[in-house]
């Protein structure tokens, strides 16, 4: 009996958890005469905190993505709590997408790649049919180097994000930590990482997946409709 797919994430409440409720807080709620900047930093981290948590509890799915984006939440707490300066945001911001791009080439080398959770996803792609006709044509070596070159483009664009970060936070993060005005400076960062950082890192993982779907249908001959799966059909109700 095949496992039952796991839910979709919802989008949009990962967007109003994860970045418009907290930029809020930060830059509107943070001012000595509302909440406060120490009061408003903590209540901003508790809504992706929160929403980390139900998520994992909803869908019963964590991977080593949503881990890390954990952790990096609670050190970016962490550090404005400790009163830690811009440069140190930065660093952090550097390093989260610095670990990811590396543990991304580290897992060629063991039995589950990250490439094949983030591209060559068996949720999405009908692993089992590409691999029989990989095997059928004798292309698997071929296949083994397009997957190694989707990792390195794939673990490009964290390396790239890791710059944009690092930039952005430096830019951004001006007044002493622990104040109201460096909440809302970190607001600001926070807004602005999607337009800045997620959107050009995103059309670097399409290419990368552009080029790896291109480059089975090339060594096995299927089309793209064959190549990805086809969600179960619903059992027709019987009519009384």
């Amino acid at each position: 009996m095949a496992t039952p797919a796991p839910k979709k994430e919802n989008l949009l409440l990962n967007l109003v958890f994860n970045i418009l409720i907290p930029t809020l807080v930060l830059s509107k709620l943070s001012k000595d005469t509302l909440l406060g900047p120490v009061v408003g930093l903590v209540v901003a981290l508790a809504f992706p905190l929160g929403y980390g948590v139900w998520d994992f509890l909803e869908r019963k799915k964590a991977n080593f993505i949503s881990i890390i984006g954990f952790v990096s939440v609670l050190l970016t707490g962490g550090l404005a709590l400790m009163h830690i300066g811009g440069m140190g945001f930065a660093i952090k911001e550097a390093a989260v997408p610095t670990v990811i791009g590396i543990a991304v080439l580290l897992s060629l080398k063991t039995k589950t790649p990250l490439v094949r959770t983030m591209l060559y996803n068996e949720q999405v792609i009908d692993v089992e049919r590409v691999d029989t006709a990989l095997n059928l044509k004798g292309n698997r070596k071929d296949f083994d180097r397009l997957l190694f070159n989707a990792s390195c483009l794939l673990s490009l664009s964290f390396l790239v994000s890791a710059a944009l970060n690092f930039g952005l936070a430096r830019y951004l993060l001006k007044s002493p930590a622990g104040t109201a005005e460096f909440n809302a400076e970190l607001g600001k960062m926070h807004f602005l990482s999607w337009p800045v950082i997620v959107i050009p890192s995103m059309a670097m993982m399409m290419f990368a997946l552009w080029r790896l779907l291109s480059g089975i249908k090339k060594l096995t001959g299927l089309e793209l409709d064959a190549i990805f799966k086809t969600p179960p059909e619903k059992p027709k109700t019987k009519k009384a």
